[in-house]
């Protein structure tokens, strides 16, 4: 026997659930697609209507510039690269350097295109320039409107809000500039305003332009916030500068700027000491030049009062050596006033050296030193820097303040032995011109004064050369001054931000498709109603016997008014159901219940027996459901007499069966309602009455109450050859479902069969007349003679079908939120 292949069978299963859960949600595709449709719709006016950013960035290469001294001194330095990015990075940020940038900027006028849509910001592609004194009180963040009459003329006026302003509070402005007339180049001013308008495009005659004064200290600070630096990796030493703005050009020329003024800002720190040095050295030269002038009138004038022309050969050789000594004082006596100033700037215990001239300046060969005060104005410059950002209590300050500490001690106690040093030598050379003086006190009078004259005039010309030598090399020195840092990538371009267009139409797409499904998925899991076939497989223990369709018509009698209907056809399908269920009886007796009131067990009923009677069964239909008759109504009768007349024993059985106008139906009305319809129901009565009717009719249909809500519906289920449990789509509660099927499980009732009622489109086709999943009764649109049969043709039935399928949002918006 060949085995059967259970994991083939799995696979099936699994596909079909699948299938059955796209089948499920697919069918709400219109709502999908009006909630894209919708999103995606206000996703292109948000679009619209927003003003586009982009990101524009460049980027910064900053060197080491640590001394090795400082390297030394601070044993944490030893192995790292001595770079603090922490430090250029909020330099960057501050708003002093944001000052210096904003100087190279034309920022402090922005300028916008007049539309109805958005604000678009000129820029550089204004036709106009306005230079505004900052120096004069300015009306600042209030829109001017500017019209250009002529290439000689424009009109100021008072700016109107557009079509998507919202903000209708403005600040007036300056009112006493507006609606009058000026001429390009003239300054305009008034107590509150001074500014001077220059046309820069004389071809855009007739435009308005829309401007604003922004004034600088909020500029400063709103783009020092508006930047953004961050290191390109862990191990590299560039700093990428970005920011967002509206005008990609306007963002390109500040990154710029704000590089370039860095870059600037780095080399004048640098200079300055050779500034300073310049400075000390034009300041002593120009002592010198006096003084070596008044010695140079005094030499001649000595010379030619005495007659005077040449000292005597014996003295020159003494001469030239005194004149050598005398020159070497004047330098021990500069470098000795230089480490004193040293040693008082070490005793003030002074933060800032940037003031510090460096040591070559004076001629002071010591490599210790130079590299000492070198390190020392390093830091000091690198502290300032610090300052413009962070506080002194920074970590970073603190750890600066660190290192030159120890570099100022060591300073300190080299300055010292140099003082020391300096003194010795200048004694020991004062000896030596006293030794020489004393042997020019053998000359004449005339020429020992003569000689007196002659050396100081002479001293004071070297060194006046050498200060002028001096100059010169600090001066070169300035001019080959390059700075550490380096602008790697200058901004060029922009990349757009906000809006992010592709991934907003994403967003709209996916939000048009989630909201209305994630609402079909949470309705349907709170929702405890029976929604489909499965639904009911799952809920409901009872074999089904049938499926009847949501009926659109407006009378409850579908079968007799509307027999070629899908509805119509359902109760056919029920009636041979019940046929084949009863062949071996002559007389069927059915009963018709459901858990609640509202489920369709009237209308089934009625159908039903509507049914049974188009098939040539004398059929009756009996309205048991003594609480709230409905029976009587559908066929225009009167409830005055009926089955609860009978039960209390006041007419008769004859009397109560009714006839119709359709050929083999009768009905039972109910009669009044009795005030004990449930103990009415159990009388030995009712029993003769359905022996009557069962002689008398084919088909006995008993219409009888909900049996969620009432008792006696169990004990009649007992007399009937056949009982109907209707269930009604989205409608029946699942918890409904439990007492029938507790009471089929322990047998306590039994030819108990399940009908389907109301579905509507819930995978079955009624235009199409397809019923259920896979258990299909089709009427064929390519078989004519089934038409023909019903007395209708093709080209009628497909216009019916059409019509069927027109849109109505009543309906449509009913079915979707389920509203009964």
């Amino acid at each position: 026997m060949e085995k059967l292949d259970l994991s083939q069978l799995d696979n099936e299963e699994k596909a079909l659930e699948i299938r059955y859960v796209v089948a499920k949600y697919i069918r709400y595709w219109p709502w999908y697609a009006l909630f894209i449709f919708l999103f995606v719709t206000a996703t292109y006016i948000f679009h619209r209507y927003t003003v586009d950013e982009f990101e524009v960035s460049g980027s910064i290469v900053i060197k080491n510039n640590n001394t090795p001294e400082a390297r030394i001194l601070d044993r944490s330095n030893i192995f790292n690269q001595g770079i603090n990015l922490e430090n250029d990075i909020l330099r960057l940020r501050s708003k002093n350097l944001a000052h210096l940038a904003l100087q190279k900027v034309h920022f402090d006028v922005e300028y916008y295109a007049k539309t109805n849509i958005k604000d678009i910001e000129l820029y550089d592609r204004s036709p106009i320039r306005i230079q505004v004194d900052w120096d004069h009180l300015q009306v600042t963040e209030t829109i001017v409107e500017l019209e250009i009459l002529s290439e000689n003329n424009f009109r100021l006026s008072q700016a109107q809000g557009g079509l998507m302003d919202f903000n209708s509070v403005q600040a007036a402005g300056d009112e006493s500039i507006y609606d009058k007339t000026y001429t390009f180049g003239e300054v305009v001013e008034t107590p509150r305003s001074k500014f001077t308008v220059f046309l820069i495009n004389p071809g855009r005659v007739g435009e308005v332009i829309l401007f604003k004064l922004v004034n600088p200290s909020a500029l400063e600070d709103r783009w020092a916030r508006a930047i953004q630096v961050n290191t390109v990796n862990d191990y590299s030493s560039v700093l990428n500068i970005t920011t967002t703005t509206k005008v990609v050009e306007k963002g390109r020329d500040y990154i710029n700027a704000l590089m370039q003024s860095y870059i600037d800002y780095d080399l004048n720190e640098k200079n300055k000491i050779q500034e300073n040095s310049i400075d000390f050295i034009e300041e002593q030269l120009g002592y010198l030049e006096d003084s070596m002038k008044a010695k140079q009138r005094e030499l001649l004038s000595f010379k030619v009062s005495n007659k005077l022309l040449d000292v005597s050969a014996e003295f020159s050789n003494i001469l030239g050596k005194m004149n050598d000594l005398d020159e070497r004082k004047a330098q021990l006596d500069y470098q000795l006033q230089y480490f004193e100033e040293i040693r008082e700037y070490m005793a003030q215990k002074s933060k800032d050296f940037s003031d510090v001239i460096a040591p070559s300046v004076i001629g002071v060969p010591d490599p210790l030193l130079n590299g000492l005060i070198q390190t020392l104005v390093t830091l000091s410059q690198d502290r300032r820097k610090l300052l413009a950002t962070v506080n002194e209590n920074h970590p970073e300050v603190i750890k600066i303040d660190v290192q030159m500490q120890k570099v100022q001690d060591a300073l300190f106690e080299n300055v010292v032995n140099l003082i020391e040093n300096t003194k010795k030598q200048k004694a020991g050379i004062q000896r030596e011109i006293l030794t020489y003086d004393s042997e020019f006190s053998r000359l004449p009078e005339s020429e020992s004064k003569y000689t007196d004259i002659y050396r100081e005039f002479e001293l004071r010309e070297n060194i006046y050369t050498y200060l002028l030598e001096k100059k010169v090399e600090a001066g070169i020195a300035r001019a080959a001054n390059v700075s550490d840092n380096a602008i790697l990538d200058v901004a060029k371009r922009g990349t757009l931000v906000f809006p992010k267009k592709t991934q907003n139409y994403g967003l709209a797409i996916a939000l048009g498709f989630l909201l209305p499904f994630g609402f079909v998925v949470i309705r349907d899991m709170f929702d405890d109603s029976i929604k489909d076939q499965r639904d009911l497989k799952k809920h409901f223990m009872i074999p089904q016997l049938g499926v009847i369709g949501y009926s659109t018509k407006g009378t409850n009698l579908v079968v007799l008014d509307h027999p070629k209907s899908a509805v119509a056809e359902s109760f056919r399908s029920l009636r041979s159901a019940i046929t084949y269920l009863a062949s071996g009886k002559n007389t069927k007796k059915i009963l018709v219940t459901s858990s609640v009131s509202g489920e369709g067990k009237t209308f089934t009923s009625l159908n039903l027996a509507s049914a049974m009677a188009l098939g040539s069964k004398k059929t009756v239909v009996v309205g048991a459901d003594l609480r709230r008759p409905k029976l009587a109504s559908y066929f225009g009768h009167s409830e005055k007499v009926g089955l609860s007349t009978y039960l209390i024993g006041k007419v008769e059985a004859e009397s109560i069966v009714l006839p119709t106008s359709h050929q083999n139906l009768y009905f039972v009305p109910s009669g009044v309602i009795p005030p004990n319809p449930a103990e009415l129901l159990q009388t030995n009565r009712l029993k003769e009455f359905l022996d009557y009717l069962e002689s008398k009719f084919d088909i006995v249909v008993f219409d009888t109450p909900p049996m969620g809500l009432v008792s006696e519906t169990i004990d009649l289920m007992r007399l009937f050859d056949i009982n109907l449990y209707v269930v009604r789509q989205n409608y029946t509660n699942k918890d409904h479902l439990v007492m029938i099927n507790d009471l089929f499980n322990n047998k306590q009732v039994k030819n108990v069969y399940g009908v389907f009622n109301g579905i509507i489109n819930s995978g079955y086709h009624y235009e199409g007349y397809n019923y259920g999943y896979g258990n299909t009764y089709l009427y064929s649109q390519n078989n004519k003679y089934m038409y023909n049969y019903y007395g209708e043709d093709l080209e009628t039935k497909r216009k019916k079908i059409k019509t069927s399928k027109k849109f109505d949002p009543v309906q449509t918006i009913k079915k979707f939120f389920r509203i009964r």
